[in-house]
């Protein structure tokens, strides 16, 4: 849970502030999971702070889900191929907190790290979660901004 809260830190996820009187923030629970090696060992213990509770209309406009089809990702590895890049596969562990969201965002304090000194804010988005409808599109829009930008 702390490496959760630390990736938020340092990827500047979120701001405390005062809860606005026109918005209700989205709720956040912890979600745990073992990921098992191949002989079945537990090789980690993961801990995800999504956001729940989004409401269409209110937290947002649309869902979005991008699927890779075979001919984009022959077009990424040949393009990889042709600039000399090593090509491997890898999960990525804070992916979505790197897209910037464009809606007013608000979530409440994790459980069991609530701030000390003002337990009755909450926090304002700058970047997605892993539940809010929005991640998706979020992360995708930049990660498509910086594979079309120039003297990539």
């Amino acid at each position: 849970m702390h490496e959760e809260l630390e990736n938020f830190e340092r990827n500047h996820v979120r701001d405390l502030v005062e809860p606005p009187p026109n918005r209700r923030p989205i709720g956040t629970k912890w979600v745990f999971k073992n990921k098992r090696g191949e002989d079945g060992m537990v090789v980690r213990n993961k801990a995800r702070l999504p956001g729940v509770s989004s409401k269409e209309g209110i937290d947002y406009e649309e869902t979005f889900a991008p699927v890779a089809r075979l001919e984009a990702i022959r077009i990424l590895l040949a393009f990889a191929a042709s600039k000399g890049f090593k090509a491997a596969a890898n999960g990525c562990q804070v992916c979505f907190l790197n897209g910037f969201i464009e809606e007013e965002v608000y979530v409440r304090q994790p459980p069991g790290f609530e701030s000390a000194r003002f337990p009755d804010r909450v926090y304002k988005l700058r970047k997605a979660l892993y539940g809010p409808k929005q991640a998706p599109r979020a992360w995708y829009a930049r990660l498509k901004s910086f594979c079309s930008s120039p003297g990539l």
